[in-house]
């Protein structure tokens, strides 16, 4: 199986995770994948039509996305369902997997907008970005200690990987300061060994 893949892509992240807590991960061929939201990849739109990664290319030519797609089909082959659990248990995973996603997209968008001129900026987008992002986390530390209480699905990893690209493209917000149950999590999500494997290694400056 070949993934489109990109080393910084917190969606990446996410469905390399789940492959390495399965047991999978070396058995995938990684496709250092360029994708822009201006310039679309011919290659990876032979296979994806959306321009986007992760794309989980299989055996029999079958292309899965994105990544609830791809860590779905992993877990339900390799993994037992761990990550998706049946009844209430998923829902909570399902939701906490959507908080995770849409903010992620959210950051990407709000990337997209800081890295233009500021005369080109829209002041209007900037804070609807800032205030998503703080009211997402703060409820997140609300219910931190529920979250270090649940077992490790598909919700943990998404907002495991949303936290770390906070980390990794937002480091000016500080999301750590006032949220200590979070950060608390946080850091336990970051030494486990799918984590480490994953760790994004952004380039010099």
């Amino acid at each position: 199986m070949k993934l489109y893949w990109a080393t910084l892509s917190p969606f990446v992240r996410k469905v390399m995770i789940v492959a390495h807590e399965v047991g999978h991960a070396d058995k995938l061929i990684l496709a250092n994948t360029a994708v822009g939201m201006t310039k679309p990849n011919a290659v990876l739109m032979e296979d994806n039509p959306l321009n986007k990664i992760p794309t989980l290319l299989l055996d029999d030519g079958t292309a899965l996305y994105d990544s609830r797609t791809i860590c779905e089909f992993l877990d339900a082959n390799f993994g037992g369902g761990r990550f998706f659990p049946s009844g209430p248990a998923r829902w909570d995973a399902l939701q906490r997997q959507s908080l995770g996603d849409g903010l992620m997209d959210a950051l990407l968008l709000w990337r997209q907008e800081r890295l233009k001129v500021v005369e080109r900026q829209t002041p209007e987008l900037l804070d609807a970005f800032a205030l998503k992002t703080a009211t997402t986390l703060a409820q997140l530390e609300a219910k931190a200690d529920a979250l270090a209480k649940t077992p490790f699905d598909i919700g943990q990893v998404t907002l495991g990987c949303m936290l770390s690209y906070l980390d990794l493209r937002f480091a000016d917000l500080r999301w750590r300061d006032g949220r200590p149950g979070l950060a608390q999590w946080h850091a336990g999500f970051a030494q486990r060994p799918s984590a480490e494997a994953t760790k994004p290694n952004p380039p010099p400056a």
